[in-house]
């Protein structure tokens, strides 16, 4: 029973530090303009498909270097792509409907979500895309459960990336901005803040890791699909609401408990309901946890750090 136990925390841990890693690309553009990304998932996804053909590409061309080396300069040069992209969602896409009626961004988030997945299959086709095993991926025993070297890394990644930002936000410069940028915009432009730069640079952050976390997706299930990022995007946007939307904190801890209790549900489903539910029920169980929190707490488990908008 305790090696069961553990088996499902790790399994839950490595599926939640991705939630919350995508989470917070939703957090930090919510906390900064109050609009949800509900593009965000495609740039999940796209930054999975890029790293996976440049990794397709370097093998194709007989590159012989380690594997995790591989797989980390596919990483390195869509990184570049994704961020621009990330630019461009926001210049093009959202930066004209900032001071819109809430509803414009939102039907243009979701439509650009459309979009972008639909550029995805043209791109990519809309079969599933295997991720290349250029790693031996051993496993190991920790505590009783079987972990591989990959789903280790995973961890370890996230929670150095979540950390990264952390730091970034409450210690530097641009994270100052940030923040004064999400409490008063239009203060934040008197004391000489460029609100522009601000927005650009929150978008591009979060594709960043948003790609990231595309690659981690695709290593840890082996493929990846042209709508694999709608899914995943709504269960991160949930992780986010679940921790409390516009704090940073929030969303790393409700990527871990949402994918903590997703995978207790689904190892243990099936033997508490005498076979009538499977464990392919987990996507509902997912945002069934959601809802209660919300239905006890609206502004989520750690609150909002928002203030409000003038």
């Amino acid at each position: 029973m305790s090696d069961q136990f553990m088996q499902l925390l790790f399994n839950g841990l490595i599926v939640g530090s991705i939630y919350g890693l995508i989470a917070l690309g939703y957090t930090m553009v919510y906390g900064i303009m109050g609009l949800i990304n509900f593009a965000h998932g495609e740039v999940v996804m796209i930054g999975g498909m890029i790293t996976i053909s440049f990794l397709s590409m370097f093998i194709g061309a007989g590159v012989t270097m380690p594997g995790a080396v591989l797989i980390l300069c596919s990483l390195l040069l869509a990184l570049p792509i994704c961020m621009f992209m990330g630019y461009a969602i926001e210049r093009v896409a959202y930066r004209p409907l900032r001071n819109a009626p809430r509803l414009a961004p939102l039907i243009t988030a979701v439509g650009l979500s459309i979009v972008l997945q639909q550029v995805a299959a043209m791109v990519w086709g809309t079969n599933y895309i295997a991720f290349p095993h250029v790693i031996k991926n051993a496993s190991r025993n920790i505590g009783g459960a079987q972990v591989t070297d990959l789903q280790i890394v995973i961890i370890i990644v996230c929670i150095v990336l979540m950390g990264s930002l952390l730091l970034l936000v409450n210690k530097t410069k641009l994270g100052r901005a940030m923040r004064a940028t999400s409490q008063r915009p239009d203060v934040a432009a008197l004391m000489g803040v460029s609100v522009n730069k601000v927005v650009s640079m929150t978008f591009i952050i979060g594709a960043a890791l948003g790609s990231v976390a595309g690659v981690m997706q695709a290593a840890n299930y082996d493929q990846l699909h042209y709508t694999s990022g709608f899914l995943i995007g709504l269960k991160a946007f949930s992780a986010a609401v679940l921790g409390g939307i516009g704090n940073l904190g929030g969303a790393v801890a409700g990527g871990l408990i949402l994918g903590i209790a997703e995978s207790f549900f689904a190892g243990t489903v099936s033997s508490w309901s005498f076979g009538v539910l499977g464990s392919h029920y987990q996507d509902i169980f997912a945002f069934l946890v959601l809802v209660v929190v919300l239905i006890f707490r609206p502004s989520g488990l750690l609150g909002e750090k928002q203030a409000d908008r003038a």
